[in-house]
């Protein structure tokens, strides 16, 4: 955080009025200046923290250790195997409830329809004893749910699913013999029947016939060598799986299977590892060793029936691993990241990223010409843009800054490619459990309680509360996205209000700024567009992402286009020509009912409204994946949120304009009858809600009350946070800190706090969760920040105050963009090509 001065209030209520000599009751002075002392001491201790822990610091420390963590995952793939199929088959750890997560790369969980589709006229073999009839029977569950075990037990299984032509053999080889070598040797000769997928594994009927006899390892290994050969040759022309031997439970083994011992199927799965990584090729192995489900199996085997078999969730995890392997590179999920190689970046990845080399070579050019040192101006607030006056008048920014800021974008911009598009850093899946969403929500508050202010000003939802407002709810979101909170429904609901609290605080924030001050010019709409859109659409080409993908920002901007259209068009009502005439209240009221109208007409007719919205080229801002059924749920689950922002906006400047409140420090909003009634309502609605939320039984069910009763909690927090005079008196900077790149800190974490497009997480750290987190949330904060200043200097340049210029700019923007569009358009296939 920046520095920030902090000032003691002297408090003269230690001693009588008058002058006069303190009570003799010296408990009470002796306990007041103990609390005094306390606030000293607290107020001297976040001096310090501020003094030495700048943003500045910060961000440089974060550069470092990027640059560090570049260095050794680099380093650590090259020289000590980064290859994802690798972790895949090998290492891995339980999250709970069966949920498995391999070491440093993601496992999509395929459905049917994908797994036909990956398998479709494949043939599939399964060879080798029970165990792997086990197997078998888990891998074809995914392809045919209803699938039910009803093969023979030592005898061959088929399974054909016809509508994709997928075969999937079992074929019942109990031991690593000749006859499984005859077996491989007809389908290196038959090409016609030669299978795509291979999975073999087979010891523990050699261990039981022979009583675990050291003779009958050694011929595993002599037998096994020679069917190594078969497998490479199979290798070449599909994929090969040997299965390591999983573990047994000892204690419940039957007594003809007392002999297969844990110790004794580790010198098999010796042998096997040893002799297939003999046969290496270019330092790797065309046989892949599947060591996954024995590490899962390690965690569950004591829930085996019968010692030997694995339970059927420990059978799911090594069935869904072999499709991630066999499927991953084909059908590329988008959180599957293991085993995907990586598509080579497209032409407009190309081109921006020669626009920034080009841009940091201008700005070498310029710094070496000549250092012009110029000051950055104070940012303003991306709501309203309304500009802290400096004390000092800032220095107007010089032909360098837009290219320096350009640079710095650039080597940001590098980084989001680095964590989200390169095979440089690891990812990981979500897993929810409550102490992962509400423990960091517990350290949050502290933090936010530690650092509260005396507010400059105690107006209600003034800048410094909404500021705090912003702050902390997109802290619980962050906590909520990177938790993958959404799959508890209450925490998902209470969620759903704060985002339709941003977009309340949208209405609340331009009808004000309009209402007062009547700037309806282009420079301002502009500034608003450009603030609020530019890191979405250079991460629309960089990440190369449709705009709707960060619903988010589309969703503002359209808002605050219509609230633009609303109060701009004839007659234009102000709060200086409603003073006049109390009439023009009455017509800013009908403006808002017809708003809420054409709301209610685009909610009720959605063929229509995807009419307006496929049509090209709007079409390109709202459609996702092709199709624009993403921004019609968006657009419809909020679409009363900013219409009530607007109206209680114009209730409370009216009741302020008649001094009905009393905003003074330390006074209650109303008079004490009211108020407390008031906020009595405001509880007993906000806990209603809650029990509400908490209580729902379907997100399709609660969705659809939510645009209607969400504003009941918004409102009953207003007025919760505002009656009380002290609650106004007071702000946490550390949450208004945040609120501030409150949009910053909601896009970034898409690609550099989250990974996989928000389906999983980043790992920068691997092997230690929490340090993990704390890394890349520093890392990721650093850069939101820096992200803001940057985009508030080249607004700087980009939009030009004078209008034949700007509207020159927009005229080049809008041809330049229709343009690319076109070519976009001519370079679609034709469907059926």
């Amino acid at each position: 955080m920046e520095k920030e001065a902090v000032s003691l209030e002297a408090d003269g209520a230690g001693g009588a009025p008058g002058g006069a000599p303190p009570p003799p009751d010296c408990t009470a002075a002796c306990c007041h200046g103990g609390a005094k002392m306390a606030v000293l001491a607290y107020s001297l201790g976040k001096r310090e923290i501020n003094q030495h822990f700048t943003i500045k610091n910060a961000k440089l420390i974060s550069l470092v250790v990027v640059i560090l963590l570049l260095v050794f995952h680099t380093a650590s793939r090259y020289y000590g195997g980064g290859d994802s199929c690798e972790w895949l088959l090998s290492r891995g750890r339980y999250l709970g409830e069966n949920v498995w997560q391999p070491y440093g790369c993601m496992m999509h969980k395929y459905k049917s329809i994908e797994a036909k589709t990956c398998l479709a006229e494949k043939r599939v073999a399964f060879v080798g004893d029970s165990r792997i009839r086990q197997l078998f029977y888990s891998f074809i569950k995914i392809i045919d749910p209803e699938r039910r075990e009803e093969g023979n037990k030592h005898e061959d299984i088929s399974f054909e699913e016809e509508s994709s032509a997928v075969n999937v053999d079992f074929l019942w080889y109990p031991e690593a013999n000749n006859s499984m070598k005859e077996r491989l040797i007809s389908w290196t000769h038959e090409a016609s029947a030669k299978p795509d997928v291979v999975i073999l594994g087979a010891a523990t009927w050699s261990i039981k016939l022979h009583s675990g006899s050291s003779e009958t390892l050694q011929q595993y290994k002599v037998n096994l060598t020679a069917i190594a050969v078969h497998l490479e040759r199979l290798a070449d022309h599909g994929e090969v799986y040997w299965v390591l031997q999983d573990p047994v439970n000892e204690e419940v083994l039957s007594e003809n299977r007392k002999m297969i011992t844990n110790q004794q199927l580790e010198l098999y799965n010796e042998a096997a590892a040893d002799v297939l990584n003999s046969s290496k090729r270019n330092g790797r192995s065309r046989v892949k060793l599947l060591a996954a489900s024995r590490q899962a199996a390690l965690e569950t085997i004591t829930l085996s029936d019968d010692g030997l078999h694995l339970p059927e969730s420990t059978r799911n995890v090594g069935a869904m691993v072999l499709m991630n392997s066999v499927c991953n590179k084909l059908l590329r999920p988008i959180d599957g990241s293991c085993c995907q190689t990586l598509p080579p970046p497209n032409f407009l990845q190309k081109l921006s990223a020669c626009f920034f080399l080009g841009s940091a070579l201008v700005f070498l050019i310029l710094h070496v010409l000549g250092n012009n040192r110029h000051r950055r101006p104070v940012p303003p607030d991306v709501e309203s843009l309304e500009e802290k006056k400096p004390a000092t008048a800032a220095v107007p920014l010089g032909p360098k800054a837009p290219f320096q800021a350009l640079c710095r974008m650039g080597i940001i911009m590098g980084y989001f490619y680095l964590c989200d598009r390169a095979d440089v850093f690891m990812k990981e899946q979500k897993f929810y459990t409550h102490s992962t969403f509400f423990i960091p929500l517990f350290y949050i508050f502290v933090l936010g309680v530690f650092y509260s202010e005396n507010s400059k000003e105690t107006k209600l939802l003034n800048r410094e509360q909404t500021d705090e407002w912003k702050g902390w709810m997109q802290l619980v979101i962050l906590i909520y996205h990177i938790s993958g909170a959404s799959a508890f429904i209450p925490v998902y609901m209470h969620v759903r209000v704060l985002v339709a609290a941003y977009l309340f605080q949208t209405g609340y924030g331009h009808f004000s700024f309009f209402w007062l001050k009547g700037d309806f010019g282009l420079y301002r709409v502009c500034q608003v567009l450009f603030r609020l859109n530019f890191l979405v659409l250079v991460l629309c080409v960089v990440m190369d992402r449709p705009y709707q993908f960060y619903y988010f920002v589309p969703l503002v901007t359209f808002w605050f286009v219509v609230i633009y259209a609303t109060l701009a068009m004839w007659p234009q009502i102000l709060q200086k020509k409603a003073n006049s005439s109390g009439i023009w209240h009455l017509g800013v009221l009908v403006k808002l009912l017809g708003l809420l109208l054409f709301i209610c007409f685009f909610a009720f007719s959605q063929g229509f409204f995807e009419s307006i919205f496929s049509m090209w080229p709007i079409s390109k801002l709202f459609e996702l994946n092709g199709s624009i059924h993403e921004w019609w749920f968006r657009w419809k689950l909020d679409r009363f949120a900013v219409i009530h922002g607007m109206l209680f906006a114009f209730i409370y400047l009216v009741l302020q304009k008649r001094q009905v409140l009393s905003e003074s420090k330390g006074e209650a909003l109303f008079s004490v009858k009211i108020s407390n009634l008031l906020l009595f309502l405001s509880v007993v609605s906000f806990i209603t809600y809650s029990i509400w939320a908490s209580s729902c039984k379907t997100k399709t069910e609660c969705n659809e009350m939510h645009p209607y009763i969400s504003v009941v909690q918004i409102l009953a927090f207003i007025l919760i946070r505002n009656i009380p005079g002290y609650a106004r008196s007071i702000y946490s900077s550390f949450f208004a800190w945040f609120g501030k790149i409150s949009l910053e800190l909601f896009i970034c974490q898409y690609h550099i706090w989250l990974a996989a497009d928000t389906k999983g997480i980043l790992v920068l750290i691997p092997g230690n969760p929490s340090l993990n987190i704390m890394l890349s949330t520093f890392i990721f904060v650093c850069v939101a920040h820096e992200i803001s200043l940057i985009t508030n200097d080249l607004a700087q340049v980009v939009i030009p105050k004078d209008s034949v210029a700007l509207l020159k700019r927009l005229g080049a923007v809008g041809l330049f963009s229709l343009i690319v569009l076109l070519l976009a358009r001519g370079s679609q296939p034709t469907p059926g090509a």
